[in-house]
């Protein structure tokens, strides 16, 4: 009786033992995760009612001493024509829920680096790497070659490296006068550029409240123009883009700021 008291008492410190280890390895793959975005200041987040939601609401943050506090008004954007899924960005990989692919017009969900601004101008006032679109620029959507997922010049990388492609940036030049690249950013789903997993992902101006996209998010002029303005290269701004249900499960493992549970800008 009591040897067998004596193990039983063991097993249990034990078993307490690697719960405790399995704690301790769940707060640090957690920690290690957030490292990727925690020196950034600036956040644009974007949530959507659920996965098949072609449409959301924009908020932007700042971070302190204090952590994030509202940097704007709540706006209203479009995303892709099927909703969202699970891209490739700073987070680690999620389940539950679809997985982007190229071509399914859904807009990546996790979180992104903000990269370099773009648009039909000279220049725009923005802090932000900016990129003056001309003619010849394309972002390369073709799946396994060589630019796939880079806005690339064709003057530069030759007429081949673009063929296939269907974005040329100067949409107006292109597309009847399209507006809807005249402003806007890079968000850095893909950066490895993984064959399939989704191409040219960017905010950019929408064509009207209710039209979605391929895949991207839009807004309006006065937003974007708004976000440009704000953003700050030396604040490492990141995207964040989630369906509602996922920012509540997220949100205190990803320390992302609490918000109202709904997709509707006021």
């Amino acid at each position: 009786m009591v040897f067998r008291r004596y193990s039983r008492s063991r097993a249990v410190g034990l078993a307490l033992a690697l719960a405790t280890l399995a704690g301790c390895a769940g707060r640090d793959l957690k920690a290690s995760e957030t490292s990727q975005w925690q020196s950034s200041r600036q956040l644009v987040l974007v949530t959507v009612a659920d996965w098949d939601t072609d449409h959301g609401v924009l908020r932007t943050f700042t971070r302190g001493a204090h952590g994030w506090v509202a940097a704007g008004v709540a706006a209203p954007v479009t995303i892709g024509k099927t909703g969202a899924g699970w891209g490739l960005g700073l987070n680690a990989p999620q389940r539950g829920g679809p997985v982007k692919h190229e071509g399914d017009n859904r807009s990546p969900a996790g979180v992104f680096r903000i990269g370099d601004t773009f648009g039909y101008a000279a220049s725009v006032d923005t802090a932000m790497p900016y990129l003056a679109l001309n003619a010849t620029e394309y972002c390369v959507d073709v799946s396994g070659a060589a630019h796939y997922n880079r806005i690339v010049d064709a003057n530069v990388v030759g007429a081949d490296a673009v063929k296939g492609s269907t974005e040329p940036m100067r949409r107006d030049l292109h597309l009847d006068g399209d507006q809807r690249y005249r402003m806007g950013f890079v968000i850095e789903q893909n950066p490895q550029a993984k064959p399939q997993a989704g191409s040219c992902i960017f905010a950019h101006l929408w064509k009207s409240p209710t039209d979605s996209t391929a895949g991207c998010t839009a807004m309006t002029p006065s937003v974007m123009q708004s976000l440009l303005a704000w953003l700050r290269p030396e604040d490492e701004p990141i995207f964040v883009l989630l369906p509602q249900r996922e920012y509540e499960r997220l949100r205190t493992d990803w320390q992302l700021p609490a918000i109202a549970a709904t997709d509707t800008a006021p």
